[in-house]
């Protein structure tokens, strides 16, 4: 059970990491050229389709991450620094998340909705912002999970 909650976890970071670097470093510049109303547009179709996936790789993250904590670890006192670590940065990570996804998403959507793009351009760069920040924290978490049982 360790090693498929193991798997689970590392593929569920994976997905979410993965798919933010996706995102800023490949789509984002690869749009530049694209006229204003088609990019906001795009963003959004991405941006729905994107969204369940990491609201469901961050209830596998907590479900896997609590289970081995607990069940394999025996609980906070035998976990490593690491675990430490990527505990509170997924955290950060979440909270990051879910600020992203219940203001400036909504407004990104209702800007959009009423023809606002300017608005809509404003909102899509704070959460531009936020997936560069939760980009970081995610290659962190991820470097710090591959290499923490070797400090």
């Amino acid at each position: 059970m360790a090693a498929l909650s193991l798997l689970l976890h590392n593929l569920a970071a994976t997905l979410w990491v993965g798919g933010m670097f996706f995102a800023y470093v490949i789509l984002r510049p690869s749009l530049a050229e694209t006229a204003a109303a088609e990019r906001l547009a795009l963003w959004q179709r991405v941006f729905t389709r994107f969204f369940p996936w990491v609201l469901a790789a961050i209830a596998v993250l907590l479900a896997t991450g609590y289970g081995l904590l607990f069940l394999v670890l025996g609980g906070f006192g035998g976990a490593g620094l690491h675990v430490h670590v990527m505990h509170l940065t997924g955290w950060l990570m979440f909270l990051l998340f879910f600020h992203l996804y219940f203001v400036p998403w909504r407004r990104y959507r209702r800007a959009l909705a009423d023809g606002n793009s300017g608005d809509a351009a404003r909102w899509l760069g704070q959460i531009r912002l936020i997936v560069l920040v939760n980009l970081v924290l995610g290659l962190l978490t991820v470097a710090v999970g591959a290499s923490g049982r070797a400090w």
